[in-house]
C-alpha cells in the first residue's frame, strides 16, 4: 500500500487540464458520448486513489462496456489514446503534443474505397505510396474534410497541372480551401464552378502574358483575390501585365506584388496608377523636402510616399500647402511624420486643404491673438497669449455672443483688481446671465463687486439635474482641450 496518498477531498478539489488542441480540433467533431468517455478517463488518470475499474467507469457514466470500448477505439483512431488490451481493458492516454507527429491507427475498411478512387485519379502516372496515403488520412481527420471533397481536389490538381502532381501540392491546395471553410464535396463543387466562371479573365491574362498552358490552382486563387478582394477590373490587371512585360521577368507572384502595392495605396484605376507613376519623381522630392523641413531623415522614401505623401495628396492638399504645414509643425515642435499626419488630419476636418484657406485660418488666429494681447496689456499682465486665453475669448465671442465694445468696457472695470482676468470673466459671465448685449445696458448695471464670486453658479451646478447628453457634452469639451 502506498505510504502517502491524496485524500478524497484533495482529489475532488484539484483540476483536470484539457489541452486547447483537443477543444479546437477534436471536441467539435466527436460524438458527445465519445467526448464524455475521453474526459472522464482523463480525469481518472490523475485520480489513482479512485476505483479505476471498467465496471465503475460504466456505472458512473451509465454506459455499457461496449459503448465505452467503442469510444476509446474512436479516440485511438484519432491518435489520442492507445488500447493496450481489451480484456481486461487497458487504455493509455497520449500527450496531445505528440499527436501531430504520431502515426494513427485506422480501421482497415475506413479508407478502402478512398484508396482505390485516389489511385484511379493518377492512373498509370504513378503509384501512391503508403506514406502518401497516411498524409491524406491525417488531413481528412485533422481538417474534418469529406473523402469525396479531397478526391475532387486531387482530380482538379491533376487535371490543371497536366503532370505527375506531388501530394504536397495537393494537400497545400486542400488545406487552403479547408481554411476557407470548404470541407464538403458540395462546397468544393461550388468553388470549382466559381473558378470556372473566371476562365475568360484567365484566358485574357494568359494571352497578354504570353503563357501557353492551363492555369494552376494558385493562379486562379490570385485572380480571385485581385478581382474580388482588391476590386481591380480586368482592364487594370491587363494594363499592369503589359507594363511588367517590358521591365522585368513576368510571373504571377510579381503581378501580385505590384497589384498589392497599388491596392494598399488605394490606386484602383488605370488613370490613378498612371498619374502616380507620372508624378512619382515629384512625390519623392516632396517627401524629401517635408522630411528636411520637420527634421527627419529616411534613406528609403518609398514608405514615406505610400503611407503619408500620397494619402495627403489624395485628401486634396497641394504640395505648397503641405510644405507650409511642415514648417508649421517644426515651429510647434511636431518633429515626426506621424505627428504631422495628425496635424494634417485636423486641418482636413476643418476644411483647410488650400493655401488660401490655410492662410486665412492662420490670419484669423493671429488677429484673435492680437486682440487678446491688447486685453492683457490693458490689465497690465506681461506674458504671451496662451491656450486658455484663446478658449476664454472664444467663449465670450462665439458662445456668449458678446461684442468687442462690451469686452473692452469689462476690461476697464477689471483693471487694477487683484486677479483682473478672473474678475473680467466674472463680469462677462454676469452680463451674459442677465442677457446684457449693449454697452448702454452694461453701464446701467451695478458693477460686480470683488466679493461677489461664482458661488451661486457653483451651487446651481450642484443642484441642477443634468441630462446624460449634457454631461457627455461637458466631458467631451473638457477632453478636447489640448494642454
Amino acid at each position: 500500500m502506498a505510504f502517502c496518498k491524496f485524500s478524497t477531498e484533495f482529489i475532488a478539489s484539484s483540476k483536470t487540464e484539457i489541452d486547447n488542441i483537443f477543444i479546437n480540433d477534436y471536441l467539435p467533431f466527436a460524438d458527445p458520448k465519445h467526448t464524455v468517455v475521453y474526459l472522464y478517463g482523463l480525469y481518472l488518470c490523475g485520480s489513482n486513489s479512485f476505483d479505476n475499474s471498467i465496471e465503475n467507469f460504466c456505472k458512473t457514466l451509465n454506459m455499457s462496456e461496449e459503448e465505452v470500448i467503442s469510444a476509446f477505439e474512436y479516440w485511438q483512431e484519432q491518435g489520442l489514446v492507445q488500447l493496450v488490451k481489451v480484456h481486461p481493458l487497458l487504455v493509455t492516454y497520449i500527450p496531445l503534443k505528440n499527436v501531430l507527429s504520431a502515426n494513427k491507427l485506422y480501421k482497415p475498411d475506413k479508407y478502402a474505397q478512398f484508396n482505390g478512387q485516389a489511385q484511379e485519379i493518377f492512373k498509370s502516372k504513378r503509384q501512391i505510396s503508403k506514406h502518401e496515403y497516411e498524409e491524406y488520412y491525417d488531413f481528412l481527420e485533422r481538417y474534418h474534410v469529406e473523402q469525396e471533397a479531397l478526391l475532387m481536389i486531387m482530380q482538379y490538381c491533376v487535371d490543371t497541372k497536366k503532370s505527375a502532381v506531388g501530394y504536397n501540392y495537393i494537400l497545400t491546395v486542400a488545406k487552403n480551401w479547408a481554411n476557407e471553410g470548404i470541407t464538403t464535396a458540395l462546397q468544393v463543387e461550388e468553388k470549382l464552378q466559381v473558378m470556372e466562371e473566371k476562365s475568360f479573365e484567365l484566358g485574357e491574362i494568359f494571352k497578354v502574358a504570353g503563357i501557353k498552358r492551363a492555369p494552376y490552382v494558385e493562379e486562379r486563387a490570385l485572380l480571385s483575390k485581385w478581382l474580388n478582394q482588391y476590386g481591380f477590373t480586368l482592364d487594370v490587371i491587363l494594363h499592369i501585365i503589359k507594363k511588367l512585360k517590358t521591365k522585368s521577368h513576368l510571373s504571377f507572384d510579381r503581378i501580385d506584388a505590384v497589384l498589392t502595392k497599388y491596392y494598399e495605396m488605394k490606386l484602383l484605376s488605370v488613370s490613378e496608377i498612371e498619374s502616380f507613376e507620372r508624378d512619382k519623381d515629384a512625390l519623392y522630392k516632396l517627401a524629401k523636402d517635408i522630411n528636411k523641413t520637420i527634421g527627419v531623415y529616411y534613406e528609403n522614401l518609398e514608405g514615406v510616399v505610400e503611407n503619408y505623401i500620397l494619402k495627403w495628396i489624395n485628401m486634396g492638399f497641394s504640395e505648397e500647402l503641405l510644405l507650409q504645414i511642415a514648417e508649421y509643425c517644426f515651429k510647434t515642435s511636431v518633429r515626426t511624420l506621424e505627428g504631422m499626419n495628425g496635424v494634417v488630419g485636423k486641418f482636413y476636418k476643418l476644411g483647410l486643404v488650400s493655401v488660401q484657406a490655410f492662410g486665412q485660418y492662420m490670419e484669423d488666429i493671429l488677429a484673435t491673438d492680437r486682440k487678446i494681447a491688447d486685453i492683457l496689456t490693458s490689465l497690465e499682465i506681461s506674458r504671451n497669449v496662451n491656450y486658455i486665453d484663446r478658449e476664454n475669448y472664444k467663449t465670450w465671442k462665439e458662445n456668449w455672443n458678446l461684442s468687442d465694445e462690451l469686452i473692452a468696457h469689462a476690461t476697464t472695470l477689471a483693471k487694477g483688481k487683484d486677479s483682473p482676468l478672473k474678475y473680467l470673466s466674472r463680469v462677462l459671465a454676469d452680463w451674459h446671465d442677465k442677457g446684457i448685449k449693449t454697452l448702454e445696458e452694461a453701464k446701467a448695471t451695478t458693477p460686480l463687486s470683488w466679493s461677489q464670486n461664482p458661488a451661486p453658479i457653483k451651487k446651481n451646478f450642484q443642484e441642477r439635474k443634468y441630462s446624460p447628453g449634457e454631461l457627455n457634452a461637458l466631458f467631451q469639451s473638457i477632453d478636447e482641450i489640448e494642454v
